[in-house]
C-alpha cells in the first residue's frame, strides 16, 4: 500500500491535470470567437458534414441488387422534405421511417 505522501501527490497531480484539461477549451474560446476563419467554417461545415455522412452511409450499397432502392428512396424523401419544410427533425424522421419500413416490409431478406 502506498504511503500517505504518495497518495496525496497522486491526487494533487490528477486534480491539476483535470482542472487544466477542463479550463483549456474556455481559454481557447475567446480568440476563436473573433476569428473570421471559424465564422466561415461555422457556416460551411454543417453542409460538408452532411455530405461526408451521406457518402459514408451509401458507399457500400450493392448497386446490382433491388434492395438498393430502400436507402435511395429514403435519401430522396429526406432531401425532399428538407427542401420543402426546412425542418431537420422532420426530414430525418421521415427518411428514417421510410427506410425502416422499406427494409423491414418490402426488401426483407
Amino acid at each position: 500500500m502506498p504511503d500517505a505522501r504518495y497518495a496525496i501527490a497522486a491526487v494533487l497531480v490528477t486534480a491539476a491535470v483535470t482542472w487544466t484539461l477542463r479550463a483549456l477549451p474556455f481559454a481557447a474560446l475567446a480568440p476563436l470567437r473573433a476569428s473570421t476563419t471559424v465564422r466561415y467554417l461555422g457556416t460551411r461545415m454543417p453542409a460538408g458534414i452532411m455530405v461526408i455522412l451521406v457518402v459514408y452511409c451509401l458507399r457500400d450499397l450493392p448497386l446490382t441488387q433491388p434492395r438498393v432502392l430502400a436507402p435511395l428512396l429514403a435519401l430522396t424523401l429526406t432531401v425532399g422534405l428538407h427542401l420543402w419544410r426546412r425542418n431537420a427533425l422532420l426530414s430525418i424522421l421521415g427518411g428514417t421511417a421510410l427506410h425502416v419500413a422499406l427494409t423491414s416490409m418490402v426488401f426483407a431478406h
